[in-house]
């Protein structure tokens, strides 16, 4: 039963997560980092601790009182995935729902189960796999033979990408993502996944502050199981990190592109603008809302990420379809984005397949 629970919980997450982006596209007039920035505000600042209030009593009092170790690498790891998260808007906004979560994704979930186990190398824990582990076990090689395949199936649909560049002209490319651009997208893509799997990572790190909320509860409420919502103020931190990163580079690209005239331009929708961006960046802290909840069913950090990645990267595809990102283009153009995206959630299975070996 904790299984089913903790697949469906991550299919919320995942659901959320591939169709956040989807409100920025209803913002009318603004520049890129204008809504960007309101968005994150939502995502990494209000939402999170409202969520994390709501769900575990005293919970500021569980970071303040946490060793100062814990909240700086659980800050950094957030600030280094702030920059996956950045580059990863970039990344849709030159390649499209489709393309671009497929490429971002693949790397982030491939990254995000090894990331980890790098670090654990380095600095050895008990209970902890290290990377010489994975390549001494069965299991262990398992997953990295699934980053392999994710790595191949971004290569094809890196493929396709360029078959349809060479098949549309630019009108019809811009139909469907207004600002395309195979190269730059790719590149932005590439460093975004791996980047964004420090999320993983900043979870692993923050973990003390979990368990410390799931000894709280589970003392109020025995008998009861694991805490549903423990992560809730682990992910806290992390998001402090995440808005860290994306404030700085929006305000520079505020600054020389003056764009902060935007929150004042009564020629553009100011209302509705901050509302879709409000809900894009709900949206997407609801992903990790339900991944909490996932995870503390299943137990497995990178299993749990992995699902999590795969679900993402089926909902993307099917919002790509949705907005026709794919129309126009020869069948053989549309086999291979199949191909490459089928490959590279095999490659998530795998991954997941090892690290419950």
């Amino acid at each position: 039963m904790n299984a089913l629970l903790g697949i469906i919980f991550h299919s919320i997450g995942g659901f959320a997560s591939g169709s956040f982006y989807m409100p920025f596209n209803k913002v009318k007039g603004w520049a890129w980092e204008s809504y960007w920035i309101i968005g994150g505000i939502f995502s990494w600042l209000i939402v999170p601790p409202l969520a994390a209030y709501l769900t575990i009593p005293g919970f500021f009092d569980i970071i303040t009182a946490s060793s100062s170790q814990i909240i700086t690498i659980t800050f950094l790891m957030g600030l280094m995935w702030g920059i996956g998260g950045l580059t990863y808007g970039l990344g849709v906004r030159y390649l499209g729902m489709s393309l671009g979560n497929s490429v971002v994704l693949g790397f982030c979930a491939a990254f995000g189960a090894v990331v980890p186990s790098i670090y654990y190398s380095i600095n050895p824990t008990v209970g902890k796999i290290s990377f010489t582990d994975m390549i001494a076990t069965p299991g262990g090689r398992l997953v990295l033979l699934g980053v392999l395949v994710c790595l191949a199936g971004i290569a094809i649909s890196g493929k396709a990408g360029m078959m349809k560049e060479n098949e549309l002209s630019e009108d019809q490319q811009k139909a469907s993502v207004a600002e395309f651009s195979l190269v730059k997208g790719l590149i932005i893509a590439v460093i975004s996944g791996i980047l964004s799997s420090f999320f993983n990572f900043g979870i692993e790190a923050g973990k003390p502050m979990a368990e410390v909320a799931n000894a709280i509860w589970k003392t109020a409420n025995p008998n009861q199981g694991e805490f549903l919502f423990q992560n809730n103020v682990t992910f806290v931190v992390i998001l402090w990190g995440g808005l860290t990163t994306n404030l700085i580079w929006t305000s520079i690209l505020s600054l020389k592109n003056k764009s902060y005239g935007d929150f004042t331009n009564k020629s553009t929708p100011i209302f509705n603008n901050i509302l879709f961006s409000a809900l894009a960046g709900t949206t997407w802290f609801l992903q990790f809302f339900f991944y909490g909840m996932g995870e503390s069913k299943l137990g497995n950090g990178a299993s749990s990420w992995i699902l999590h990645m795969s679900t993402i990267i089926l909902t993307a595809n099917m919002w790509g379809i949705y907005r026709k990102e794919w129309s126009g283009v020869t069948s053989k153009t549309k086999w291979t984005i199949t191909a490459g995206i089928a490959i590279i959630i095999l490659s998530v299975f795998l991954v997941g397949i090892g690290n419950s070996i």
